[in-house]
């Protein structure tokens, strides 16, 4: 289709058919994979797609604050809604503020699609002679699609109109398919309004056939038989792929113990009879001793990285035999020290299905010496408890591991919960006990501040202004605090507790480690504004904690409440997270370190010195 380059009033409506244009055919492609709301902040070069909302009732739009916390919302979405996410919003610096949250859905697999707006096609670098070498032609021009490929699976400028019907479809089905991930349409104003032919012209599919798989699921279970001290790792992957039932089928089939990354702990009860705890640099002593101590591990979609192995991964699971699933072929290569027994390139689902089926095919029983090794890494977990009696008795604040076991002991099975970054994330995900059925969620490999609260706006959103608790930080929510607006706008029932330090405490505990206590930007020129005077100038109800013995009754009244609120949950500023890796140790040895006799008593293989020299990430 030829494209007119100098439009005027006189001839602006001879690029609008009475049948459909691009902007149309695009919300009727975005209704057709179960989008019932896109998150939009307009600007001139995505208004004529916006301005096609007002034909529509089967899909609507959400006026956001920011372009970023529209990114957050479309990956909350996508991970607990009805299908499908979808942004829209203008060229240049509406484009670029999506990065932050772009990222997040590429480094946590969530698939979702990013519409922006762009200039003219003819007002484009390069367009016209001479050109080529500008920074910038049109108003707001901006490469979005070289600035955010590296995030996206794939991203990229429509530059025919009859293009948009393929288009679609293959930024749909990239986005979905393999380890999944966001894409990124860039759509040229003077596209969005060019009318289309009544014959929707489709991309011609290739049917890809179904492979085979090629693992030896028996030799795995021959692997199980013969192991005494056999450990499962379940990551995020087991959520992504749907496969939260079929999980807990395998391990109740298996009866071993079982662990977690943070991203693969609502896949399991924290009463379950086999669950020992979560894993890693912040990791519980239990969860850590039993991997450490392990001579076969079976890792379940988790990327094993540093947060989990340490920052010396030749140390991880040393006397083991790993066995690593995982759909990205990527994150089985890569090493780092750390070298699987088996490298498995498979969907966690199917593998998880093949092995159950194995299992019962070999007659695989519980064997007593795995009895045994279950018992003895339940004692761990009964030792070495995340939360102590000892928290209590500083009542001058209010202890963050206190707080959330509270919490989680009065929330229901259906219930979400979204914390963001850094101290209180790491206090949320060591102290909370999590019944199955219950969503917890972070960015946990991008992890920006500012991420859980725009994310608990799109979760909400996604199930029908479902009560969603958002758990933040005095620093973090100041990040998209603007979305407080958003919440007003939607009627949204969310729970914001804000656990407020006076500062950047995961940051505090780094440089007091490792800077002399030098608290540069992270206590000194650092300040959050009154919260209570926030609350109220949104019309939202405020409460406060600031003492262990106020917890129960301020959550039971908070929970019970209809409608959005704020809590302010004060902590010590110098409040510290424990257990802790630091100082280049393996896993097992977290601090406050064990006595020696304590750590000979639990390590039944041999014990790795520290590296001195090594500073661990905060």
């Amino acid at each position: 289709m030829e494209l007119k380059k100098n439009i005027t009033k006189k001839n602006i409506s001879d690029y609008f058919s009475k049948d459909k244009n691009v902007s149309d055919y695009i919300l009727d492609f975005l209704a057709s994979k179960n989008v019932k709301y896109v998150f939009v902040l307009t600007g001139g070069a995505i208004a004529f797609t916006i301005d096609s909302f007002s034909k529509r009732k089967d899909i609507k739009y959400v006026c956001v604050q920011h372009e970023q916390a529209a990114a957050m919302m479309a990956d909350a979405y996508s991970r607990v809604g009805p299908g499908y996410a979808a942004t829209m919003s203008t060229s240049g610096p509406g484009a670029t503020n999506l990065v932050t949250g772009v990222g997040c859905s590429y480094f946590d697999s969530i698939p979702n699609l990013h519409i922006t707006g762009q200039v003219n096609l003819h007002e484009q670098r390069g367009s016209m002679e001479g050109t080529s070498d500008s920074r910038q032609i049109g108003f707001q021009e901006t490469d979005i699609v070289s600035i955010i490929s590296p995030i996206t699976k794939k991203a990229i400028q429509l530059k025919n109109a009859n293009e948009i019907f393929g288009t679609l479809d293959e930024l749909y089905d990239i986005s979905i398919s393999g380890r999944p991930g966001p894409v990124l349409l860039d759509l040229p104003m003077n596209l969005q309004r060019l009318p289309l032919p009544k014959k929707l012209y489709r991309s011609n599919k290739k049917t890809t056939a179904v492979k085979k798989s090629k693992v030896n699921y028996k030799s795995i279970i021959k692997l199980l038989k013969s192991s005494i001290r056999p450990v499962i790792i379940a990551g995020g992957g087991i959520r992504i792929s749907n496969a939260v039932k079929e999980f807990n089928e395998l391990i109740k089939n298996l009866k071993i113990p079982v662990v977690t990354a943070w991203s693969g702990i609502d896949s399991i009860d924290y009463n379950n009879k086999q669950y020992i705890g979560h894993i890693g640099v912040y990791g519980s002593r239990g969860g850590n001793f039993s991997v450490q101590n392990a001579d076969l591990i079976i890792s379940l979609g988790s990327r094993l990285d540093t947060r989990v192995t340490g920052g010396r991964p030749e140390t991880f699971a040393r006397n083991s035999k790993l066995i690593m699933v995982d759909i990205d072929r990527g994150e089985l290569s890569k090493r780092r020290g750390l070298v699987p027994f088996k490298e498995i390139c498979e969907d966690v689902s199917v593998f998880m299905k093949e092995l159950n089926h194995a299992a019962k095919a070999l007659n695989y029983t519980c064997l007593s010496k795995h009895d045994v090794w279950l018992n003895k890494c339940l004692s761990w977990k009964s030792i070495y408890p995340t939360v102590s009696e000892e928290f209590a008795v500083n009542d001058q604040f209010v202890n963050p591991y206190i707080f959330v076991e509270e919490l989680s002991s009065h929330l229901k099975t259906n219930d979400i919960v979204i914390p963001d970054d850094g101290a209180h994330l790491t206090w949320f995900m060591q102290a909370f006990k999590l019944k199955l059925g219950q969503r917890v969620f972070s960015s946990f490999a991008n992890s920006p501040m500012g991420y859980s609260f725009p994310a608990s706006i799109g979760a909400s959103i996604a199930l029908n202004k479902k009560r969603i608790i958002c758990i933040d930080g005095d620093g973090s929510f100041q990040i998209n605090m603007q979305e407080l607006q958003t919440v007003v706008q939607e009627k949204l029932p969310i729970k914001i507790i804000i656990m407020n330090n006076a500062g950047y405490g995961i940051i505090k505990q780094f440089q007091e480690l490792y800077m002399g206590k030098r608290f540069n930007a992270t206590g000194i020129g650092v300040s959050a504004p009154n919260y209570k005077k926030i609350a109220k100038a949104y019309g939202l109800r405020y409460r406060s904690i600031r003492k262990n013995k106020n917890i129960k009754r301020i959550v039971k009244k908070i929970l019970c409440e209809n409608g959005a609120s704020i809590t302010d949950v004060f902590i010590h500023p110098n409040q510290k997270i424990f257990p802790k890796l630091t100082f280049g140790n393996p896993i097992e040895n977290l601090s406050p370190c064990l006595s020696k006799a304590d750590m000979q008593r639990n390590m039944l293989v041999h014990f790795k010195d520290s590296e001195e020299s090594f500073i661990e990430a905060n």
